[in-house]
């Protein structure tokens, strides 16, 4: 079976490629696992029906063409296509709903799982506190004391302060581009000792069982 994961940055492949290993490797004997990271989240293009600008690099603006290109390609085959993604300040219902009639509507042949980080991809690394002082054993837990798992709350601002330290704020006042790394390199680390059954964000629960769930159907389904 053939695994296509979007996400919108490095940070959430990086991520990613450890964490469909980790969900696999008990499900199937045979799979494979192509990561497709973006340069951003981007927007819904005005014109899904037509082709993406020349510009564009952002997952949202080139999902409908990708969908398209998708179910000409590999409907009928044994591939399933995993979305991801930070939903932000935007109402994780109404994202979700978005992006299943997305997929419903340019890939109705393509089984797909869609995974959101509510509110960013950190939420899924702090959901793990063990694979997080496994890979900074100095990270303050003190920082998490009064975080709510899954809140709106600058997340991956805590997890900077609770790694970084009284260093954080001059990181965090750097910004963009430059914390792009920094980024990276925590979904790295700190998802070399996730474990998915440890994981207490809502989101991500949601997401791992999902999967699962597509895994088995699509299984059960090839093996008639």
């Amino acid at each position: 079976m053939r695994f296509e994961v979007l996400t919108e940055d490095r940070s959430g492949a990086v991520m990613m490629n450890r964490l469909m290993d980790k969900i696999l490797d008990p499900l199937l004997t045979d799979y494979s696992v192509s990561l497709r990271p973006h340069r951003g989240r981007g927007d819904w293009p005005a014109n899904p029906f037509g082709p993406p600008k020349a510009e564009a690099t952002g997952l949202l603006d080139l999902l409908p063409a990708k969908l398209r290109a998708y179910d000409r390609i590999y409907a009928g085959s044994k591939w399933v296509l995993v979305v991801v993604m930070d939903s932000d300040y935007h109402s994780p219902g109404e994202l979700r709903a978005e992006l299943i009639d997305l997929c419903k509507k340019f890939a109705p042949s393509i089984p797909f799982v869609i995974g959101l980080c509510v509110e960013e991809t950190e939420s899924w690394l702090i959901g793990d506190q063990v694979a997080l002082t496994s890979a900074y054993p100095n990270a303050d837990l003190s920082v998490f004391e009064e975080y709510r798992q899954d809140s709106v709350c600058g997340t991956w601002e805590m997890l900077c302060h609770s790694i970084l330290g009284s260093s954080a704020d001059r990181v965090i006042r750097i910004g963009y581009p430059a914390i792009g790394q920094y980024k990276h390199e925590w979904a790295n680390r700190i998802s070399e000792y996730m474990d998915p059954e440890r994981n207490v964000s809502p989101s991500f629960k949601k997401f791992y069982s999902y999967l699962r769930y597509i895994v088995k159907k699509e299984s059960e389904q090839q093996s008639k």
